[in-house]
């Protein structure tokens, strides 16, 4: 045996996060947004990097310039000089400017390893040139304490003349000396070798390992005189974020107190309404007609729209509900009179051919055996009617017709009535015409068991409805009982066979069709006020 509720539908048993754990990891990614936002702070080193190079061009340039006035002015006519380097023109005739622009990526330019250790130079520099080195390493020395970047005053053949240290050594084996002392500019990206250990949240990034090299050449009389050879680690955010660790543990605590405010948001605003509304759904699932009330918070509009939609959906169910157990009852009760008539007279039969009593005459026997076939007639007509109500429920709503052929159908099967019509009779309703038929049928049924002999059916279009009228010359509809003549199982003329189920049939054919029914007040007779959808002419069909 199946058992109850088996053919219910139900979500299959899977795994998927709960409402809760989405709204934790939410709020953990939004927490930590600022940690993984300190990796794209490498967009902001790559601008360092930039600005590094560009400050230690232009320190570069503005020695270089002092440094080529002083060998104007001191060295001999006769000075060895280095490599020629041809006069290059100006992008502009007019333009005296040759500019030199930062060029260093950090995410494309390859990173170098660390400088070259300095070598033993294979030819001492010039009395001249080492003369020149010692009238200018102060200048060199006062620039580094204040730009704190190194320099290296370089003869032509690369020997160090002035500087902190190297004096004497040669770096012209190193690649971007090598390239100054033939006349172009060069800068480069090297490992950064420090005798100082970063602190632990400078190490995360790229900037601190790295040291930017540039060598300018010094040009005398269109040869390479010299090169300044300067050096600079970048600036890095790094450091600036652990100097300022005390302000950023309190930012933390900012971003972390202002994500739990927000989880307090979600909670009240989400998952609070949605536990509430489980919980009232179980309840009401379990009987508790006490939990059809609105939630206690609902949180946001939707929730709100939500609880409406919960809340109108199961008073819908319960007034379903509550119609079933009273057709139940009525059903019974209306079974039970021919059923307990039946058994009366099968009794009464039965005792009669015991022998122990006066003898049944024929004519009382007949007269029991015609109540139990009318009696029968009678459940047999309550069935017939409990099955087309029941189609009436979940009767297909497709199709299309109009009200002609369902009128020629009427004057066919009730010959006995004169049916009288007028107004927009072909217009396109979304009915099929079967339907149409059984709802019309009852209606000409029930005028007829009122002894009615006339019926007028007239149709007006209102907008996209038609509206319907119904009228017959019957015996009407008493002033008590016009609020009772849709409720099921309601007969005033249950002696004749009827079984007070031919409107409710109607009625509920005409809701599933979107259509409805009403009782006019009208004298003498009876008026029905019936309206059905419209539909396009083109899909009318019979």
């Amino acid at each position: 045996m199946t058992a109850l509720g088996s053919s219910a539908v139900r979500v299959a048993a899977k795994w998927r996060p709960n409402l809760s754990l989405i709204v934790f990891l939410m709020l953990s990614a939004v927490l930590a947004l600022p940690f993984v936002g300190l990796f794209f702070f490498r967009i902001y080193e790559n601008q360092l990097v930039h600005q590094t190079e560009a400050e230690l061009i232009a320190q570069s340039v503005a020695l270089t310039a002092a440094i080529r006035r002083d060998f104007e002015n001191n060295l001999p006519a006769d000075a060895a000089l280095g490599a020629e380097v041809p006069a290059t023109p100006t992008s502009l005739p007019d333009e005296p400017f040759r500019r030199i622009l930062p060029s260093l990526d950090l995410t494309r330019d390859s990173l170098l390893g660390r400088r070259p250790e300095a070598r033993a130079a294979s030819q001492p520099a010039s009395a001249a040139f080492r003369a020149a080195g010692e009238r200018l390493s102060p200048l060199l020395l006062e620039t580094q304490a204040i730009t704190l970047a190194g320099f290296r005053l370089l003869d032509p053949q690369g020997v160090v003349i002035a500087g902190r240290e190297e004096i004497g050594l040669s770096l012209a084996h190193v690649e971007e000396v090598a390239k100054a002392l033939q006349g172009g500019f060069a800068a480069t990206l090297r490992q950064r070798v420090s005798s100082q250990a970063p602190p632990p949240l400078y190490s995360l990034s790229r900037g601190t390992s790295i040291r930017i090299f540039t060598a300018t050449p010094i040009i005398l009389r269109d040869r390479v005189a010299g090169v300044l050879y300067a050096s600079r680690t970048p600036s890095n955010v790094f450091r600036h974020l652990y100097e300022e660790r005390g302000k950023i543990v309190l930012a933390g605590l900012s971003v972390a107190a202002l994500t739990l405010l927000i989880g307090l948001a979600f909670h009240r605003t989400i998952t609070r309404p949605v536990h509430e509304l489980i919980a009232r759904t179980m309840a009401i699932g379990h009987g508790d007609r006490s939990a059809m009330r609105p939630l206690k918070n609902h949180g946001t509009a939707e929730f709100a729209r939500l609880s409406q939609s919960f809340l109108e959906m199961a008073g819908s169910l319960n007034t379903r509900s509550d119609f079933i157990a009273t057709f139940a009852a009525h059903v019974s009760h209306e079974l039970k009179s021919p059923l307990t008539s039946i058994e009366g007279a099968a009794e009464l039969l039965r005792d009669d051919g015991d022998g122990d009593g006066p003898v049944m005459s024929e004519e009382k026997r007949r007269h029991f055996l015609g109540n139990i076939i009318a009696d029968t007639h009678r459940l047999t007509a309550i069935t017939n009617r409990l099955r087309e109500l029941a189609r009436a429920e979940s009767t297909p709503t497709g199709g299309t017709t109009s009200l002609s052929p369902a009128i020629a159908g009427l004057r066919r099967d009730f010959a006995g009535i004169e049916i009288r019509t007028g107004g927009y009779l072909d217009s396109a309703i979304r009915i099929s015409a079967e339907n149409l038929q059984i709802i019309l049928a009852h209606l000409t049924d029930n005028a007829l068991r009122h002894d009615a002999t006339e019926l007028d059916i007239a149709a007006v279009t209102e907008g996209d409805r038609l509206r319907v009228t119904v009228r017959d010359n019957g015996s009407g509809v008493s002033p008590n009982n016009r609020a009772r003549i849709f409720d099921s199982f309601f007969t005033t003329r249950r002696d004749s066979g009827g079984t007070g189920m031919g409107l409710s049939i109607v009625r509920s054919m005409l809701n599933a069709h979107g259509g409805a029914i009403g009782l006019l007040d009208d004298e003498p007779g009876t008026a029905f006020a019936l309206t059905l959808q419209r539909a396009p002419e083109a899909e009318t069909h019979a």
